[in-house]
């Protein structure tokens, strides 16, 4: 990540802001800003059902902000949270405390996963397993994942596909092709120009960032996030593969986000695993 400037004014000088986690700095401080109003995502009301039908415990990976977690604290449902990153941790629970609930949620990175407690149902949101791009760590993670379940429990994760049509780009980032900005509290904008590109050989997805806060139409601050790369892709047949490699069972590929089996196009589309009684 790198940033320029700073709330008070414009440098010139581009330092290296070095962590050891993702969704950092303006990525995580305008995370909330950028998704607005979730209540009604299609995915919620899928996770409701799900705890509905398999029970509580519940654990929530990847947690972030607390988009879910919050949301099911307050309809009185037993739920904790882990993520990898501290500063999405730390408005998830900013935000938590404003509502007057009491969140548990660890900072952990999923394949090295040790909590104290075993869940019925283990959600993977927002398709975050697919930002584990070694290989060797998805397959810890799973086996972390399988362990945290309690027996009969599941473990829900969406997987989505990186990209669209026959041809995406393969080497370098072109042009910005997203390009959004929402307006702050204090009035400033704050815009995020995104852009990917893609190894198709290895199914790997490579993402850049920029984040600039405009005011009086000037850029007074910005960071540059860059993963390279970011994101890994799995077809149905793979992910059905990590599943049943640490010992899920009764292994289902889901319409999202629906309980009807998934076509073999359905994008996204998610899979759950039970582990043994």
């Amino acid at each position: 990540m790198y940033r320029t400037g700073a709330g008070g004014g414009t440098r010139s000088t581009l330092a290296a802001m070095t962590v050891d986690y993702e969704y950092c700095g303006f990525m995580a401080e305008y995370w909330d800003l950028f998704r607005g109003d979730t209540s009604e995502w299609p995915d919620r009301h899928f996770f409701l059902e799900l705890i509905r039908r398999n029970g509580e415990p519940v654990l929530d990976v990847g947690c972030g902000t607390g988009r879910l977690l919050i949301d099911l604290l307050g309809q009185g449902i037993d739920i904790d949270g882990v993520d990898v990153s501290p500063e999405m941790l730390d408005r998830c629970r900013d935000k938590a405390d404003r509502a007057g609930l009491q969140a548990t949620a660890w900072e952990q990175s999923v394949e090295e996963l040790e909590l104290p407690r075993r869940y019925a149902t283990i959600i993977v949101p927002s398709s975050s397993f697919q930002l584990l791009v070694d290989r060797n760590a998805a397959t810890e993670a799973m086996r972390r994942l399988r362990d945290h379940l309690a027996p009969g429990g599941i473990l829900a994760m969406p997987f989505m596909r990186l990209w669209d049509g026959d041809d995406p780009q393969t080497t370098m980032p072109g042009d910005w092709q997203d390009v959004r900005e929402v307006a702050r509290d204090d009035g400033a904008v704050i815009r995020r120009s995104s852009r990917a590109w893609f190894d198709i050989a290895e199914n790997l997805e490579h993402t850049e960032d920029l984040y600039e806060v405009v005011v009086d139409g000037g850029v007074v601050a910005s960071e540059r996030h860059r993963r390279d790369p970011a994101t890994r892709g799995y077809r149905q047949d793979e992910a059905i593969t990590l599943f049943a490699d640490v010992g899920l069972e009764d292994i289902e590929v889901l319409a999202a986000w629906t309980f009807d089996e998934a076509r073999p196009d359905d994008d996204p589309f998610v899979v759950i695993g039970r582990r043994s009684p």
